[in-house]
């Protein structure tokens, strides 16, 4: 297919957060390879961790280009070199601390905007920079947002707002049924926390995104069509504007290096990983990743530690570098873990090349922490999933992955981690719970198993579907590239 895509340029601004940022870069060689000019806003450390996939882009022929904003750590209040949410290790209002920084790029952003070659024809900003609406106010081109959530995620929060249901519920542990969706699911409002705000501050972010939602033209979202199909149509008519799928965007990836190196450079060899899990049986081990923000205590993971040996089952476990995997590993050495599981646990710290772990043939299960990311990646291989969510939509991807696609067990966790009371909460998933799920969905004798694998495995075949020439989210893609070649012509 030829795309006239000739001084079409997308100037993309990503969040700093792995889980927003890994989604736009996979935009940009989509749209790249359609022919537009792609720039991506961001800071030096957040750039290093895409120079690979990026300079193999740049080298096949697709214009992609980075702009590297200095970010303002000091002024913010910001520990040296701490460019990104995945780097904050201490209490919440580093939180707050990182988004006024974000907000600080705004100015160095404008400028070096205007020096951009050919002139910007739309901005691609993530869905939390909600300043970017007003760049593209300024220079008269539309601006389309990013959400990194799920259009299941996107529709329960717009009818929670409207509906102003949590408003008479007075308990935050209390379920409901959120009203007007296709589905009867059941929550609580401490689940929700995008909805319950508290503090003033994330009362005037929130209040900014919408604003910002209210001017821009569209949203992007990182899921196909079949996927969720009614709350595709539904979130378009409550939108009441364009609203396009782009996913499984991780499909993307098909050179092997891309897929090991999509997000940054992994903590382990490639090849070992390979090595390891080809020695294992088809469909037999699990694997375990709780994201890039994961704060679990060591008292919790070593009650997952327990519950994968009392499987009997290999697994892969990637855990977040820091204290806790320091003490993990402290505990694995002196109480004998290590030996009991030898030769059929393999344990990485810090980042995997999770798309390539995911797509070999020996991995039967997935225990996330249902980031939508990780819980699409697994859906496009074809694997079911063991639910564990932690906070932000988490616990609204469970319910559409148990609930709604009956592709997944849950652990049985009801109450989100809250940032910097960790150890207060304690020990939330015993080990005997997290057992019995990874147990339900590995066991492939029987019945449920077994229908909740030929699920999947008919998801994965459709989102592979969607993504190739004439597929939906194909389509889509062409859509939004021929909407914003219109409005340059027109405004020429």
């Amino acid at each position: 297919m030829v795309f006239l895509t000739a001084n079409l340029h997308f100037v993309l601004f990503p969040l700093m957060a792995q889980g927003h940022m890994i989604p736009m870069v996979d935009i940009a060689r989509i749209l790249a390879r359609r022919g537009v000019v792609v720039t991506i806003f961001t800071t030096p450390k957040n750039a290093s961790r895409f120079n690979s996939v990026l300079s193999r882009a740049v080298s096949s022929g697709l214009q992609i280009r980075l702009v590297q904003l200095h970010f303002p750590t000091k002024e913010a209040g910001l520990p040296e070199g701490c460019e990104n949410f995945d780097m904050i290790t201490t209490p919440a209002d580093m939180m707050n601390k990182m988004v006024h920084a974000i907000n600080m790029l705004q100015n160095s952003a404008e400028e070096l905007f205007e020096t951009l070659t050919p002139k910007p024809s739309c901005i691609i900003s993530d869905f939390c920079i909600p300043w970017t609406a007003q760049v593209a106010e300024k220079h008269h081109i539309p601006r389309i947002s990013f959400h990194g959530f799920s259009c299941f995620a996107h529709h329960c929060l717009h009818q929670l707002q409207i509906s102003e249901v949590c408003e008479s519920i007075s308990s935050e542990s209390e379920y409901f049924t959120i009203p007007g969706i296709p589905d009867e699911i059941q929550v609580t409002k401490e689940q929700i926390p995008m909805i319950v705000t508290t503090s003033n501050d994330e009362k005037i972010f929130m209040e900014q995104i919408r604003d910002a939602e209210m001017k821009s033209y569209g949203a992007i979202i990182n899921t196909f069509e079949e996927l969720e199909k009614a709350y595709v149509r539904d979130y378009r008519k409550a939108r009441n504007d364009n609203l396009w799928c782009f996913g499984p965007l991780s499909l993307c990836n098909k050179d092997s290096l891309d897929k090991a190196e999509r997000g940054k450079q992994a903590s382990i060899n490639e090849s070992h990983c390979l090595k390891w899990l080809d020695l294992q049986q088809p469909k037999s081990v699990v694997y375990v990743c709780f994201g890039s923000l994961c704060n679990l205590i060591p008292s919790q993971l070593v009650e997952l530690a327990l519950a994968l040996e009392d499987t009997k089952r290999p697994f892969v476990w990637v855990i977040r570098e820091g204290s806790q995997f320091q003490e993990l590993e402290k505990w694995i050495s002196e109480e004998g873990f290590e030996e009991r599981t030898k030769g059929r646990g393999l344990i990485i710290g810090g980042w995997a090349p999770q798309v390539t772990i995911l797509s070999h043939p020996s991995i039967g299960g997935f225990l996330t922490h249902c980031g939508w990311n990780s819980t699409l990646e697994g859906i496009s291989v074809g694997v079911p999933l063991v639910t564990w969510p932690l906070f932000s939509d988490q616990f609204l991807n469970q319910k559409l992955v148990t609930d709604v696609l009956k592709i997944g067990v849950s652990v049985g966790v009801e109450v989100p981690l809250k940032w910097g009371e960790e150890e207060k909460m304690g020990v939330m998933v015993k080990k005997d719970d997290i057992k019995r799920a990874i147990c339900m969905v590995m066991d492939e004798d029987e019945g449920e198993s077994k229908e909740r694998r030929e699920r999947v495995r008919k998801l994965c075949e459709m989102g592979k579907r969607a993504v190739e020439e004439g597929g939906s989210s194909f389509l889509d893609i062409t859509l939004v590239i021929q909407d914003i070649m219109q409005q340059q012509q027109s405004s020429t």
